[in-house]
């Protein structure tokens, strides 16, 4: 198995994962006592990861990790991969190995995929109202430690990722213009110490002309109704990437996609998507 996200440490966030389910450092902790006390030690088990809805893949390969973790030996098959968009009913992973092992490991390799399946999911039904107009992206309202994957999971749903964090560009809103005393001034403020990536946000047309001036290299056109997009559009006439943002739904995006932005953010693809239903049935060898 090959996977790699920049900046993801995949073995050390196995070993946390499991180590909070197994309640390592803790009073009596560091162990499995259902599997321990039911299963013998040397019984084995073959298992079906499926879903139970149509769903987009994302995170098969994490859940692999959990299980290898644990029984170096396990026997793994995907049958699809991720971003791979699948019917109710779908074999997701065939799997066989120590019995104690897999039933340790399922409900970390679980929890994973069916969170991460479930972001990009949604972030599919959004790609897919747009109808090919603009691009969608995420934002940085993710579960904090989990940015990387849930980051991972809108792409396997068709979008981009917006900026990962504080570090890769500067984003100037509201609270920043206040203190600086205005959209030039601010977005100034931010090329003068030579920051490369500056995103501006504006929530009125009379913003656009001054933040353009001062060197903004992105538009972040605020909570703006199609029409006055469309404006704003207009008036940047191509001059940066604008970016539509702030109470996008799935039943406005395809209105606010057809305005002629660049971009259009979505805040809930990480923050509110629903986990996908998969399940793992197992059957002693």
């Amino acid at each position: 198995m090959t996977f790699a996200i920049p900046g993801f440490d995949l073995a050390a966030f196995v070993r946390a994962t499991l180590a909070e389910d197994l309640g390592e450092c803790l009073p009596g902790g560091g162990h499995d006592v259902t599997s321990e006390s039911v299963i013998p030690a040397d019984a084995r088990f073959s298992g079906v990861m499926e879903s139970r809805d149509g769903i987009v893949v994302a995170g098969l390969p994490l859940a692999e990790a959990f299980f290898r973790h644990l029984d170096p030996a396990v026997q793994i098959e995907c049958l699809v991969a991720d971003g791979d968009r699948v019917a109710p009913g779908a074999e997701l992973m065939r799997l066989s190995g120590n019995a104690r092992a897999l039933l340790t490991a399922e409900r970390s390799a679980l929890n994973t995929v069916q969170h991460l399946s479930g972001i990009a999911s949604m972030t599919r039904a959004y790609v897919d109202a747009m109808e090919g107009h603009a691009t969608l992206l995420d934002t940085r309202k993710t579960i904090p430690g989990l940015r990387h994957l849930e980051k991972y999971a809108t792409r396997m749903g068709g979008a981009q990722n917006h900026r990962m964090g504080l570090w890769d560009a500067a984003m100037i809103k509201d609270n920043h213009v206040a203190v600086a005393g205005g959209v030039g001034q601010a977005v100034g403020c931010a090329k003068a110490a030579g920051v490369a990536n500056v995103i501006c946000e504006v929530d009125s047309l009379d913003q656009i002309e001054p933040a353009l001036a001062a060197g903004a290299t992105h538009l972040l056109l605020d909570n703006m109704a199609p029409d006055m997009l469309r404006q704003a559009v207009a008036l940047v006439a191509g001059r940066v990437p604008t970016e539509a943002s702030g109470g996008v739904r799935l039943d406005t995006i395809g209105a606010i996609a057809r305005t002629g932005v660049t971009y259009v953010s979505v805040g809930r693809l990480t923050q509110s998507a629903p986990a996908a239903d998969i399940g793992l049935d197992f059957t002693p060898l």
